[in-house]
């Protein structure tokens, strides 16, 4: 399997994760925003999603992360269709939702003493995500004259 096609698979890859973030986090945004209970199984969604870190700015923290699941599936498909910037811009966000997903892990686990399923399948698939854009092999770019960003020529 060459290099571009293997490229292509891990970024599809990305974008179905992602698409799953996408719902979770919209699930989570949209039941903050109803005011409605959140369905969970087991763990203490409520501890969790009724603390005061559930909100930045009066914005439920699950709205950054539909709008970072959001960026990262279009980003994925852009750099599965060989956009060389995409895949840059893909590894800054994926970068930071990892950052942003260790420090709510820490919240949970040592500040708030609380669980969420939601939430650590919301960590889950941006672990996975970060695993992917690592693993994901890299080629050289060959870019040709005057379409630098655009799709890789091949």
């Amino acid at each position: 399997m060459t290099g571009a096609r293997s490229q292509t698979i891990f970024y599809t890859v990305a974008a179905l994760i992602a698409l799953a973030g996408l719902a979770d986090a919209t699930y989570l945004t949209v039941t903050h925003l109803t005011g409605e209970d959140v369905v969970c199984g087991s763990g203490d969604c409520s501890a969790v999603l009724g603390s005061v870190y559930a909100t930045v700015g009066g914005i439920p923290t699950a709205a950054f992360g539909a709008l970072a699941y959001f960026a990262v599936f279009s980003l994925a498909l852009l750099a599965a269709f060989g956009y060389t910037r995409a895949r840059i811009f893909l590894t800054l966000v994926v970068a930071v939702m990892f950052g942003v997903t260790v420090w709510l892990l820490y919240v949970q686990a040592f500040i708030l003493h609380a669980f969420c399923p939601f939430c650590l399948l919301s960590a889950a698939l941006t672990f996975f995500l970060a695993g992917i854009i690592v693993a994901t092999p890299s080629t050289a770019p060959h870019v040709a004259a005057g379409s630098e960003g655009g799709p890789a020529a091949p």
